[in-house]
């Protein structure tokens, strides 16, 4: 009769190769994230935990695959986790999907098909990059603090259409609004500094400017 709750371990030279690869595929993984993300986060700090949560993840279902009372002990032990911290942008999101997966797949000794599935992930997001940037122009983030009016939306979306009378496209990354201060975060892409005169010069015409600031994203810690 076949003992369900206790399966055939994994012997120490499988689960040691399959750390380095996963190892291996994972901090390829941090260094496309800490070399070409967009993240406004510490992005160095960031892609150093990648790898971490890799091998953790490869650990732990090479454990529980051996035992089918370990998996159901480990469905019971999440269920009951709570992450506080929320991932501020989508990209954090998707590039630690990608090392839990590293992690999921060589633990499930599915060595290859990993392989080749980041190798592809991580081909397209270059193909991606190479294809939208554009070399003559400067991503800056854009920083503007002005004074909350009554009507707030009507605000913003003033505030967005002069910024497009300036630069072609407007990514919007974060608004707060606190002591009658309205501060709104956008991502731009301009091509030279008499633009950016003009783009402050029209917004301190045109509305009650408090601060305006750029950062270089290229220049952004861990950027």
């Amino acid at each position: 009769m076949i003992d369900f709750g206790t399966l055939p371990s994994a012997s120490l030279a499988t689960l040691v190769l399959n750390l380095l690869i996963g190892l291996t595929l994972s901090l390829a993984v941090a260094w496309y994230y800490e070399h070409y993300a967009q993240s406004l986060s510490n992005r160095r700090k960031f892609a150093l935990l990648l790898p971490v949560l890799t091998l953790t993840t490869s650990l732990v279902i090479t454990i529980v695959k051996s035992s089918l009372a370990l998996s159901l002990g480990l469905v019971g032990a999440l269920s009951i986790v709570r992450f506080r911290t929320a991932v501020k942008e989508p990209e954090e999101l998707m590039f630690l999907f990608i090392a839990i997966t590293i992690g999921l797949g060589v633990g499930a000794d599915q060595r290859w098909p990993t392989v080749v599935g980041v190798l592809l992930i991580l081909g397209y997001m270059a193909v991606r990059l190479l294809l939208t940037r554009r070399s003559p122009t400067n991503n800056l983030y854009l920083n503007v603090a002005l004074d909350d009016g009554a009507e707030q939306n009507a605000l913003f979306q003033q505030v967005n259409a002069r910024l497009l009378t300036h630069v072609p496209t407007l990514d919007f990354r974060r608004l707060d609004t606190r002591d009658g201060i309205l501060q709104l975060t956008y991502f731009i892409s301009c091509g030279d500094a008499q633009t950016l005169n003009d783009l402050v010069d029209d917004l301190k015409l045109n509305f009650p400017i408090r601060e305006i600031s750029f950062i270089q994203q290229e220049q952004l810690l861990g950027g």
